[in-house]
Order: C-alpha cells, then sequence, then structure tokens
C-alpha cells in the first residue's frame, strides 16, 4: 500500500506537500558536517567545542541524592498535573531570596512547566490569535516566534545591537506593530550576547507594555548567572501586572535533562498558561519536582556554578583579544558574543558568520555557533569540556595559539 497520500496531508505549519523536501542546510547541520569533516581530515587532534549551550557538569551530587529519595516514595508515583504545592512556594521564596521579588502569591502566581521551552510554545496559544503580533529579540531563542506563526500571528524582529548594548530600541517599533501587539518577549542575560538588562531597562518595559496593552515574558533561563547581582524584571514596580518571568533548572542548576522550569507573575496569565498546559501535558515526575526543591533552597550551588563560568569567560576574552578579537566580559550567562572576522591569512575572506564559523571548524578544529541576525557575530561558550582549571587555561592557551596563527581579519 503506498503512502504517497500522506505527504500531502501535512499542516501547512510546517511545510504543507513540502515537508521533508527542503534541501537548505541549517547552520547547526552545517556545524556538524564541518566538525566530521575536519576530524577525519586531523585525526588525532583535540577538537575544541565551544559551541555547546548547555553545562557541562552533572546536577549537585545532593540535588541527584534527593531525587534518588523521592523515587522510591510510592506518594510521588502519580500525575503531577500543574505541579505540587511545595515546589510553588519554594518559587516565591527563592524569588525572594535571591532577587528580592516579595509579595508572590505561591498558590495563584506560580506555576512549574517541563522545561522553558514547551512553556515558551505554549502561551502563544493563551493569547495569539491570527493576525495577532508577538515582538522578538534577535538573535535570540525562535520557540515563541514558532508557534505564533504556527498559530496565524506574526513575528515582529527586535534586532540587538552593540550600539544599543544589546537591549531592543522599544522607540523604534512602529505605532502599527504595537498596537497589534500581544507578547513581547525578553530573554536576560541574554543568549547569545551574555547582555544584562538594567532596572531603568525593565522599567521602561512595564511602561511600554501598559501603553500598549501588551504580555511580556521574560525568559529569565540564565538570571542566577549573572556576575553582578541578580535582577529580575518582576523586582519593577508593575511587573506582576503586565506579565511573566519564566526561570529554569537547566542552566542555574546543571539540571539540564531533568526538564524543570517554573513561571511566576501575572495571575492572569498564569492562570491561562495553566489551562493550555492542562492540555498538552499532566506535569513533570513529582520526584523531580522535589529534587528541585532542594535545589532552590540551596543557592550557593548555583554561585559556584556562576564563579566557575566567570573564570572561564575572563579566561576566554584574554585568548580571543590575544588573537585579534574584540571581546568583552559578558554580564552573566555562559556566553561570549564577538563580532566575526571578515577574513583569514591572503585569501579567505568571509560574507558572514556562517562562513566564519565553518573557517575555524576546518582551519583550527574549532567550533562556535555563527548569528547573522544582527551583523555578523560567533558566540563562544564557557560550557567547553574541560577536567579542572588547569585543564581550563590548556585548552584556552592552545585555543588561543590556533586562532592566532590564523592571521584573522576584522
Amino acid at each position: 500500500m503506498s503512502d504517497d497520500y500522506i505527504q500531502e496531508l501535512f499542516a501547512d505549519r510546517i511545510g504543507g506537500s513540502g515537508f521533508g523536501k527542503d534541501t537548505k542546510i541549517y547552520k547547526f547541520e552545517k556545524i556538524k558536517r564541518a566538525k566530521a569533516e575536519a576530524l577525519k581530515a586531523s585525526p588525532g587532534v583535540e577538537l575544541f567545542d565551544f559551541g555547546v549551550g548547555e553545562p557541562d557538569d552533572m546536577a549537585h551530587s545532593m540535588v541527584v541524592e534527593a531525587l534518588k529519595i523521592e523515587c522510591a516514595k510510592k506518594e510521588n508515583r502519580g500525575y503531577a498535573d500543574n505541579g505540587i504545592q511545595g515546589l510553588k512556594t519554594a518559587a516565591a521564596s527563592y524569588l525572594k531570596n535571591v532577587f528580592g521579588v516579595d509579595g508572590i502569591d505561591p498558590v495563584k502566581e506560580v506555576i512549574h512547566s517541563i522545561g522553558s521551552k514547551p512553556a515558551l510554545a505554549m502561551i502563544p496559544d493563551a493569547f495569539i490569535n491570527e493576525g495577532d503580533v508577538t515582538l522578538m529579540t534577535a538573535p535570540g531563542y525562535p520557540v515563541m516566534a514558532t508557534h505564533t506563526n504556527w498559530n496565524g500571528g506574526r513575528t515582529v524582529t527586535l534586532p540587538l545591537t552593540r550600539e544599543n548594548d544589546f537591549l531592543p530600541d522599544l522607540g523604534a517599533i512602529s505605532e502599527a506593530d504595537a498596537k497589534a501587539a500581544k507578547l513581547l518577549y525578553l530573554n536576560y542575560p541574554n543568549n547569545p550576547t551574555g547582555a544584562c538588562a538594567t532596572k531603568e531597562f525593565f522599567e521602561s518595559v512595564v511602561a511600554f507594555a501598559k501603553k500598549n496593552n501588551i504580555v511580556v515574558v521574560h525568559d529569565a533561563a540564565y538570571a542566577a548567572l549573572s556576575f553582578k547581582e541578580p535582577l529580575s524584571f518582576l523586582s519593577v514596580e508593575g511587573a506582576k501586572d503586565v506579565g511573566v518571568e519564566i526561570h529554569s533548572f537547566s542552566k542555574a542548576y546543571n539540571m539540564t535533562g531533568w526538564r524543570l522550569a517554573f513561571l511566576v507573575g501575572s495571575e492572569k496569565v498564569i492562570s491561562a498558561f495553566a489551562n493550555v498546559k492542562d492540555n498538552y501535558d499532566s506535569g513533570q515526575f513529582i520526584a523531580i519536582q522535589k529534587a528541585g526543591i532542594y535545589a532552590l533552597e540551596h543557592n550557593e550551588i548555583t554561585e559556584k556554578i556562576a564563579a566557575k563560568y566567570k573564570r572561564r569567560l575572563q579566561l576566554l576574552v584574554e585568548a580571543l583579544n590575544g588573537a585579534g578579537f574584540t571581546a568583552v566580559m559578558p554580564g552573566g550567562s555562559f556566553y561570549l558574543y564577538v563580532p566575526s572576522p571578515t577574513g583569514a591569512g591572503r585569501h579567505a575572506t568571509f560574507d558572514a558568520a556562517e562562513d566564519a564559523s565553518e573557517y575555524l571548524i576546518k582551519n583550527a578544529l574549532i567550533s562556535t555557533v555563527p548569528w547573522d541576525d544582527a551583523g555578523p557575530f560567533l558566540r563562544f561558550s564557557a560550557t567547553f569540556a574541560a577536567g579542572d582549571e588547569a585543564d581550563e587555561r590548556r585548552v584556552l592557551k592552545e585555543a588561543g595559539r590556533r586562532l592566532k596563527d590564523l592571521d584573522l581579519k576584522f
């Protein structure tokens, strides 16, 4: 029996009858192929992967132990639905202890999610009708934009430029787009730029949202990995009236594969999200939520993780600047975002960051992530593989030497 008819049944949102036939090679596939070619051409040479966007370490041993204990309890075997109250209460305390955010109602203003990504995917279902707009920063994490488009909405891109400290220019948004907008996506400390927001910027966001009747979604996945005092969007007066903040356990506690996050903020937004979520999942495993409670009650875990990334990033800045880059220490996250080289040696020229990224892999076995959304930049991550501090220095010293030998042009 032929299954050719299936090709004609795919939804337009994923490509319709053309689904699976696109021959375009996306940047992450290009990186994967380039790494394979480089390793084959240079057997025995170590590849330094600065493109990894997740922690390189395990979750803290006591968090793992908490999971082991809770896994064995019969009381934790059932559906969690929209989450256990203990996690919500711990989340409210965490906001107060780490970010100074007081007055969160742990019953009505907090809800868990099976990671940040599903939360960002579900929020448009609660707000976006055909023709509605989501304001999205770029470069950035595209999930909410994808689901906005799938719901018949459209996205308006807000470029993050070095000239504006990688903050979106809200004043540049047209009156028509602001009027049509329902959602504004922000992410600070930012992926990929590592930039941090200021209290003054968040205050302007609240004013903009109130003026234009917009819901703010602040993706705070890296909020606790700040190298200054951590800043929450909800610490600004009026923020809870206009939106929510999403906190992830993945980056702050090395719990990437555990898939746990929580949303906190506007009671109405939380309620709408809960309604949508009820139709997607039945909650994260209760034992994982209880291990998450242990994590939230021990923020010293995050402080040690942040100190490690800060140390590595400082060494990375030094190595890159020694090779001709213009690298500036970021305010948070584990990313370093630098202008891409325009060429190398006498003959190599790069029209885009993607070209430079492939060149670095093939000629120096150094992998990065290219971004060309708002000018050509490369993202280096401090989550590269290294055994200890001595090994960190060895890796970065050798990476710096290889880059310098390329005679990069800027």
